[in-house]
């Protein structure tokens, strides 16, 4: 039966509001209700304890409260705990041995021995003139400064009985010069104060205010626990501990903690002895010459292994536990929630699951998505020592150490020798997709979290820093400086963190990814509860297999322009972007057709029939051109022309806003047989592979950075007339869909119009984010920092969707896009398609997938899950 203001421990036959008994309180009666050892005791509510600070404790020490209290047992000792509604609200210290009176005295000494009664009843004097009394701690730990003040059974050499007697003497009285009054030697005195001033305490101003900054409402109240004292010095193996039975690193099984003999509460953890091992494997390991407790007490730990298994059941999470042994006897005084790493939560969810304790839905939503990076990428050691010379922003996860190298040829030789290289750059362009691809890892000085190496190396799977301000680059000396001053020259090696945004001196050890057992079961879970698609953003035939790899839905975004930098392609592609005519220009894209075809049948048969959105060529094409004199004088001579014509040409095509001037539908549309190019190549492909394979390939051409219906309804029919050029030079039907990439606020405000030409829009929201903010995505890395931190930003809107501004256009051209089409289909392809905050906006906003690099395919595969299971919850 359950009393409304307070209830015997073991009584509780259903689970308790934390809220009105505490955390620790109902946790307590959990686990007694589980059968699990736990020392009888009374639970007292929020309601009652609030009550006792208004009337006093003795008001209520009456009738019922009285005899449930006396039901626990004659003479026996208690505690008294404070049981806050979350941990992290703090409360007032425990205070353990009350009951101990001179009277009582002898019975005490009867059970623990005269030592370990005076030990215990000079701990009940210190603790209450403290707690109750707010004497000073330091008067007490005076009295006991030439001697142990922990002491433990008298053995030889330890302090004599006679002097642990003139000790409590001493403590009681410095109780009586202080307060005025004897120490209280009524049992049921000591209580009724100890339980005043818990009330008192947690009503102060000072604790108020405490816990108010971690989040406590005002209102907040305190429950309070009294139990029987498991006391853990006496005769026999006594003593306390705290124990942990998983790996906290792997989730696998594992015995780790420590048992001090002679010892109460947290003494093992104080540091205050030496405490002993649980395991005897661990105490070999350690070279401890003390017994460890499973040598003193192998019946104990055997049952802390079955306990950990009762309470995994019963309270649904990996406990470990906070214990007293009396005399052999166990006691469990607290189940604690056993510390993970993100792997071992992978493991101990999916076990809990495994073994009824949770649903698969409750696995799913216990993991935070942005934590499988861990499981995807190589990681530094957490016992490694971090030797920091830079930090920046952690713009792809993982971690790498390799030499340093300040040009893409020399990582690519150094690839070639077997050498890994870090790559170290003022910021990367796309020239630079060769070394990258080469190196191990990626270092540059400016650049914010969608700039040009963040992007990239994160669908490289590649770790990169950007943005690394405290690391000075000395080109002329080809050496890279640390914060604190040190010279790293060329050639030295270093480590780049991505996933800290840090970079280290030397070789840390590193610990590899895991992909599979738990890690893959959680992602077989994921992929049946979500509804939403996940695809990836993929370039290269590399990139798709690494995709595959991850079981994503197809191909979200395929950038083209970087099939064109490999080295038997860039000088075709130069010519072009230098020819003087359109006839110049076609003759080079003749160059260049059965290259890009050949990527494209590759990329199809990789991804097997799946959809595979290829968005046409963006970027300005003064990019593809060569800025060092060396390479232009190539290029010269491989187009038989003047250098000085070469030079004159590149200047022409420099702009100076290139991201807002003749790029993606512009050059469509001002150079068309370049996006003819490209469409007969797509349709070409598409032709072979659907000739040849039973899963028929239907392409999904993005048109990039309109703004316009116009520019869509041009390319829509230039894009048509190539596809009935190539199906009846073929004689094959082929299937294709059409759509825009939105990434101009003209394109979200017009979508309705765009809508009526489309099969599908994909929000291209790095653009769009720069655009809508008016920010250089590639600079704004230079204090977007200083903003996130003071406030103007609540995070780096390239990082995480803002919602409500870059949001509602998506929200806008959605509503419009699917009024003037109903099946018209949405997606997202920037980099917030990995962003777990931004996945479950797109599912509420009625997306159908969204895409992302394909190393964050499993982040976005489970954050799209807990998106689907939200949604229901809501």
């Amino acid at each position: 039966m359950t009393d409304p203001l307070h209830i015997r421990l073991h009584d509780a036959d259903t689970p308790l509001d934390p809220a009105r008994w505490g955390a620790r309180g109902a946790r307590l009666a959990r686990m007694a209700g589980l059968g699990l050892p736990v020392p009888r005791g009374m639970l007292i509510s929020t309601d009652l304890v609030q009550r006792i600070h208004a009337d006093g404790a003795a008001v209520h020490f009456e009738g019922e409260l009285t005899d449930r209290l006396a039901a626990l047992g004659d003479e026996v000792l208690l505690s008294l705990r404070a049981s806050p509604p979350r941990p992290e609200w703090g409360g007032p210290e425990a205070l353990l041995n009350i009951g101990i009176t001179d009277a009582r005295l002898p019975a005490l000494t009867a059970r623990v021995g005269r030592p370990g009664a005076l030990e215990l009843y000079f701990r009940l004097i210190e603790g209450y003139g403290t707690m109750v009394e707010g004497l000073d701690p330091e008067d007490f730990e005076n009295l006991t400064a030439d001697q142990v003040k922990y002491w433990s059974v008298p053995s030889e050499g330890d302090l004599p009985e006679s002097a642990r007697e003139t000790l409590v003497e001493q403590a009681k009285a410095l109780y009586a010069d202080e307060t005025g009054a004897p120490f209280p030697q009524d049992p049921k005195a000591q209580l009724t104060a100890a339980v005043d001033a818990m009330a008192r305490g947690w009503n102060g101003t000072s604790a108020r205010i405490l816990r108010e900054s971690h989040g406590a409402p005002p209102e907040a109240g305190l429950a309070l626990i009294v139990q029987r004292m498991a006391l853990g010095i006496g005769a026999g193996v006594s003593g306390a501990g705290v124990v942990h039975l998983v790996d906290e690193r792997t989730g696998g099984p594992a015995v780790t903690g420590r048992f001090l003999p002679q010892a109460q509460g947290y003494d093992a953890m104080m540091g205050l002895r030496t405490p002993q091992l649980i395991t005897r494997e661990a105490r070999e390991a350690a070279r401890q010459s003390a017994p460890s407790l499973e040598e003193m007490a192998p019946d104990a730990l055997t049952d802390l292994r079955g306990h950990a298994v009762t309470a995994a059941e019963g309270l649904g999470d990996a406990h470990g536990f906070e214990f007293t042994l009396e005399d052999g006897a166990l006691w469990l005084l607290d189940a604690v929630l056993s510390p993970r790493a993100a792997r071992a939560a992978v493991r101990i969810a999916t076990d809990l699951a495994r073994n009824g304790a949770i649903t698969r839905e409750q696995a799913l939503l216990r993991i935070e998505p942005r934590t499988l990076i861990e499981h995807l990428h190589p990681q530094i050691d957490p016992r490694a020592t971090r030797d920091v010379i830079g930090t920046g922003l952690p713009a792809s996860p993982g971690a790498a150490t390799g030499r340093i190298t300040f040009s893409p040829e020399e990582a690519m030789q150094m690839e070639a020798q077997g050498d890994p290289a870090v790559l170290v750059r003022t910021e990367t362009s796309p020239e630079d997709i060769r070394g990258m691809h080469s190196a191990c890892a990626v270092l540059t000085v400016r650049g914010g979290m969608t700039s040009h190496a963040a992007v990239i190396a994160r669908g490289l799977g590649l770790p990169c820093v950007v943005g690394a301000g405290d690391v000075r680059l000395d080109l002329k000396g080809r050496q890279i400086v640390g914060r604190d001053g040190r010279a790293f020259v060329e050639g030295a090696v270093i480590t780049v963190d991505g996933t800290r945004g840090e970079v280290l001196a030397g070789s840390p050890d590193m610990i590899q990814p895991e992909l599979d057992g738990a890690f893959e079961t959680l992602m077989s879970w994921a992929d049946q509860m979500r509804e939403m698609g996940v695809r990836a953003n993929a370039d290269t035939p590399q990139d798709a297999r690494v995709a595959r790899d991850f079981k994503v839905d197809g191909i979200g975004l395929c950038r083209t322009e970087h099939m064109f930098f490999h080295e038997d392609r860039i000088t075709a592609m130069r010519e072009m972007i230098l020819a003087d005519s359109a006839e110049d220009r076609r003759r080079a894209l003749a160059t260049l057709l059965p290259m890009q075809r050949d990527d494209f049948v590759e990329l199809f048969q990789i991804m097997r029939g799946q959809p595979v959105t290829i968005r046409l060529l963006d970027p300005p094409l003064h990019e593809f051109l060569p800025h060092s004199r060396e390479e232009m004088g190539d290029l010269a001579e491989a187009m038989d022309l003047p250098v000085s014509q070469v030079v004159e040409r590149a200047k022409a095509l420099r702009e100076f806003n290139p991201m807002l001037g003749k790029r993606g539908v512009r050059l469509g549309i001002t150079m068309p047989e370049i996006y003819e190019m490209q469409a007969r190549a797509i349709f070409e492909a598409a032709a072979i592979v659907n000739t040849s394979n039973l899963e028929q390939v239907v392409p999904e051409i993005m048109i990039p950075l309109v703004s316009a219906q116009k520019e869509v309804e041009m390319v829509r029919a230039r894009v048509r007339a190539v596809a009935d050029a190539v199906m009846a030079e073929r004689e094959v039907a082929l299937t294709y869909r059409l759509g825009i990439m939105v990434e101009t606020p003209r394109a979200a405000l017009r979508a309705g119009d765009m809508a009526e030409n489309c099969a599908f829009f994909s929000f291209g929201t790095n653009d769009l984010t720069q655009m809508t903010y008016g920010l250089s995505r590639d600079d704004a890395g230079r204090f977007m920092r200083d903003y996130v931190n003071q406030g103007v930003f609540a995070e780096d809107p390239f990082h995480s969707l803002d919602i409500e501004g870059v949001g509602e256009l998506l929200l806008l051209a959605a509503k419009r896009g699917r009024a003037r089409n109903a099946d018209l289909v949405l997606g997202l392809c920037g980099e917030h398609g990995g962003d777990p905050g931004s996945i479950h906006f797109c599912k509420l906003a009625g997306f159908d997938y969204v895409s992302c690099s394909p190393f964050r395919a499993p982040i976005a595969r489970l954050a799209a899950a807990q998106a689907s299971l939200l949604s229901k919850a809501d």
